[in-house]
């Protein structure tokens, strides 16, 4: 693989958001990018899946306004976001009748979207509406951060919020951003969140639905973008080994090896240990191998095409142990025509769900949403698929230690949404790792070969952190 006129050869390992990011940004920058996938598909955790002859997800997500480099990326490789993305106004709607609370914000300038929504809304008590001003208050007054990381649970009860408000608000919503229980969640984490999105620009807090499947969305826009710009996309490629040549480095792939100037590691953290283990890299090989990880479920239930909600997407109330395990359910339908009757109900932090036989949970999620609803032919759908990732995302827990982009091995640094960041494991955190991982290899490139060093090109910092 020889280089190009313009720069280094790079080999991206790994084709889920972060590597695509790294891959589009390099290749942006005139350098020959080659990148690795061990699946069939690209993507990683957010990926397009074939189900009953339609394209899904293999999990449903929200994006949020503030996801400004995902949004700018999805524009590079030529993905219109007006279009590929239902924008609504941040809200919290349970379905009507279902003992939920009806928030959602108008579309005024900050900070008079939050205070009309707040006044406006239903299910709430005047103490509930209370609790939830003094909190976003002290928040803003804190710079939506702790100088002590402790859980979620621990800063509710501090800052006196209700239970309702928990039951209804803080706890859907820290399930679903950092795929963690409130007890065991990080309450600086959960903060930065709520501050790009309560505490945020009207525009900055809006939440985005992908009307795409996911590897439509960037990925597979991604390879596209890159193989324009003269890189290359293998998939069904598994990289099984790394090797220190010169001042270069080779990549194995079944049998061969590939040589390259440098490389960026965008694997998820246990194939990423593996690879840097027996480089010797053991300190961030032992802190990844450290990580625990939360699973995802989501359950896609087809009805008749006429069947719609009321709204694109909803909260449930969840309680797994009467049989209750959704937490959101989506109408795909209005996202997509094409997916008319086809709902996605999702389960985050879910292990009790995950436990139970597939056919068992749909059944009860379909239970669920016929009482939710009110709709009893919901309790008999055509057909029933759940997809569960048992390690969607590492347990965001407090104080959690998360390596940075930057590794002590010169040419070789780390992406992933599990890079040191004061996001969870979302899109956005993937794209900023991806980028910042680009950005040290360039700074790499720019050093002579014989004295550089990775770590001090990239400052030792977490260069995919969200500012």
């Amino acid at each position: 693989m020889s280089a190009t006129k313009t720069g280094l050869r790079v080999a991206v390992i790994g084709g889920g958001w972060a590597g695509c990011a790294a891959a589009v940004e390099l290749a942006h920058k005139g350098l020959h990018v080659t990148l690795f996938e061990a699946a069939r598909s690209l993507g990683g955790r957010a990926r397009g899946v074939e189900v009953q002859g339609k394209m899904l997800d293999n999990g449903q997500h929200i994006l949020l306004g503030a996801y400004k480099e995902t949004l700018k990326l999805l524009k590079r490789v030529g993905v219109d976001p007006r279009a590929a993305l239902l924008r609504l106004p941040l809200q919290m709607r349970y379905p009507a009748g279902s003992g939920g609370m009806d928030f959602v914000a108008p579309r005024l300038p900050a900070p008079w979207h939050m205070a009309i929504a707040l006044m406006r809304a239903q299910g709430l008590a005047r103490e509930d509406k209370l609790a939830l001003a003094r909190f976003t208050t002290s928040a803003r007054w804190m710079r939506w951060g702790l100088n002590d990381d402790v859980p979620v649970s621990v800063l509710l009860e501090r800052f006196d919020q209700t239970e309702r408000l928990i039951r209804l608000m803080w706890r859907p919503l820290c399930l679903a951003a950092l795929n963690t229980p409130p007890e065991r969640a990080s309450a600086n984490v959960f903060l930065a969140v709520l501050r790009d999105s309560l505490g945020a620009k009207r525009a900055a807090s809006d939440m985005l639905v992908p009307r795409l499947d996911l590897g439509a969305l960037f990925p597979v826009a991604a390879a596209r973008h890159l193989e324009a710009k003269g890189g290359a996309v293998h998939v069904g490629a598994k990289v099984g080994a790394l090797a220190r040549a010169g001042a270069g480095w080779e990549v194995q792939v079944g049998a061969d090896w590939h040589s390259f100037d440098a490389v960026v590691l965008a694997t998820p953290p246990t194939q990423a240990a593996s690879l840097l283990a027996p480089l010797g890299e053991t300190a961030i090989a032992g802190q990844l191998d450290a990580f625990e990880y939360e699973p995802i479920s989501t359950c896609y239930l087809q009805y008749d095409a006429t069947v719609r909600l009321p709204l694109p997407f909803c909260a449930l109330l969840d309680a797994p142990d009467d049989g209750r395990f959704g937490q959101f359910v989506f109408d795909r339908g209005q996202l997509d025509p094409e997916q008319a009757g086809l709902l996605a109900v999702v389960v985050s932090a879910a292990g009790a769900a995950a436990a139970l036989d597939q056919d068992a949970l749909a059944a009860a999620i379909a239970r669920q949403l016929a009482a939710a609803l009110g709709l009893p032919g919901l309790a008999t759908p055509l057909w029933t698929r759940v997809i569960t990732d048992k390690r969607a995302t590492f347990a965001c827990t407090p104080g959690l230690a998360r390596p940075g982009n930057a590794t002590s091995l010169p040419g070789l640094v780390l992406a992933g949404d599990y890079t040191a960041s004061d996001y969870p494991a979302t899109l956005e955190s993937a794209v900023r790792s991806g980028q910042g991982a680009a950005t040290a290899i360039l700074a790499y490139a720019r050093l002579p070969r014989e004295n550089s060093s990775l770590s001090h090109a990239a400052g030792g910092t977490a260069a995919g952190s969200v500012q």
